[in-house]
């Protein structure tokens, strides 16, 4: 094995980033490279990096510095939205090879056939327009069932605690005849179930007049594929339409990821988001209406500037009250280049105010997916089965996101099968 034509991939942070990173494999596999493992002493290792919260910018140094210290000879390439934002920060850890922003993706393969490329590649004024196509499906086999498929890149709301849009540039999607086509180029690799990705999902159409409930429509006639998630969209582009069809088209499976960030209006103006509760809290109903189990995912921000007693506890009633499947619980940090950054120290909220409400929205969390676990005992579901796990099992997930586990039969994996939830 020549070790210089070799490398490996280390992801952090979003689905996106994982259909980017198997893109990225893709082309290099394509130029005659062979992917190994992190252990395996790569020529290059490609670090594909989040900046979504401090401890990401953390994680994704920490990952640098850990494939050097495990492969002193490597050679770094780093990738993604810490690598846009931070590249001056990077650049300066011993032993990084090149620095590819969020606008050079597609460049990776090409500098890692240039050995003597040293100077970090990014665009400090922002992130362009460029759509860099990507999907996952059978590169490993943590992928082989499912695929993650990038329809959508950018954000153009740019509230005041959030870096994305800075790290990736305006709202851009491809249009629905090229998401098509690589879902069924997908499809022909096996896989049974595609994840829906991008920034701003919702926003899918923005740049070619088309939108995303018309993208729905055309991939639930492509072949092969059985199961579409949705990722995180937005609560006011989450339309009436969007969740009738998925109701109604069996393919499409009743599993929502919905950002609140908070409960109160207050809040959430300052946040800079576009919606009150009251529209969240009838998103919420109206899939409950259609769909009484389906999975929803809440995101939430705990201690974000201003945020005082009384609003947590709108937040964590409003929460209560709705009763979603599942929360993921961020508490607040300030991010470089944001306003909500500038905001004053004063109106900070302490470190352990900021814990305290996370442990507790945390706690309110686990109860709930009690709940929503308890709610479907009994019920019939179809799991499809992804691969082993260990102690003779194997593992796979319901239509609705509930993770189950059963002796492993390998002639079951990537198939779905019909089960009574115990």
């Amino acid at each position: 094995m020549n070790e210089k034509r070799t490398f490996t991939v280390v992801t952090l942070g979003c689905k996106l980033n994982y259909a980017e990173s198997a893109t990225i494999a893709r082309d290099l596999i394509q130029k005659g490279y062979q992917k190994v493992g992190a252990s395996a002493g790569a020529g290059i290792t490609i670090i594909n990096t989040c900046s979504v919260t401090e401890h990401a910018d953390k994680k994704s140094r920490q990952a640098i510095r850990k494939a050097l210290r495990i492969n002193p000879e490597t050679r770094v390439i780093v990738t993604g939205c810490s690598a846009q934002l931070r590249a001056g920060n990077l650049a300066g850890i011993p032993g990084v090879g090149a620095i590819l922003g969020t606008n050079f993706r597609d460049r990776v393969a090409q500098v890692a056939d240039n050995p003597e490329y040293r100077t970090p590649l990014t665009n400090p004024g922002g992130a362009g327009k460029f759509f860099f196509p990507a999907w996952s499906a059978g590169e490993d086999n943590r992928d082989r069932t499912r695929s993650f498929l990038k329809v959508q890149d950018g954000c153009d709301y740019y509230c005041t605690y959030c870096t994305v849009p800075l790290a990736r540039g305006r709202s851009r999607n491809i249009p629905i005849s090229q998401v098509v086509q690589q879902a069924q180029e997908i499809a022909a690799r096996g896989v049974k179930e595609i994840v829906l990705t991008g920034v701003n999902t919702g926003d899918f159409g923005k740049t070619t007049g088309e939108s995303f409930a018309d993208l729905l429509r055309n991939l639930s006639h492509v072949q092969g594929i059985e199961r579409y998630r949705i990722s995180s969209i937005e609560p006011n582009l989450l339309t009436e339409e969007i969740i009738e069809i998925t109701a109604a088209v069996k393919c499409f499976l009743p599993h929502f990821h919905i950002p609140l960030q908070s409960g109160s209006s207050r809040i959430l103006r300052r946040m800079g988001r576009r919606y009150d509760p009251g529209l969240f809290a009838g998103k919420v109903r109206f899939i409950r209406s259609l769909m009484p189990y389906a999975f929803i995912g809440v995101d939430v921000i705990a201690g974000f500037p201003g945020e005082t007693d009384a609003d947590f506890v709108e937040t964590y009633k409003l929460l209560e009250g709705l009763g979603p499947s599942f929360l993921h619980v961020f508490p607040f940090s300030p991010r470089p280049g944001t306003q909500a950054a500038l905001l004053p120290v004063t109106e900070r909220i302490r470190e352990g105010i900021i814990t305290q409400r996370t442990r507790m929205l945390g706690q309110l969390s686990d109860r709930l997916h009690w709940d929503f676990i308890q709610a479907n005992r009994g019920r019939k579901e179809e799991v499809l089965f992804e691969g082993k796990t260990g102690y003779g099992k194997m593992h796979g997930y319901t239509r609705n996101y509930i993770r189950v586990e059963r002796p492993y039969d390998r002639s079951l994996i990537n198939t779905v099968v019909e089960i009574i939830l115990d």
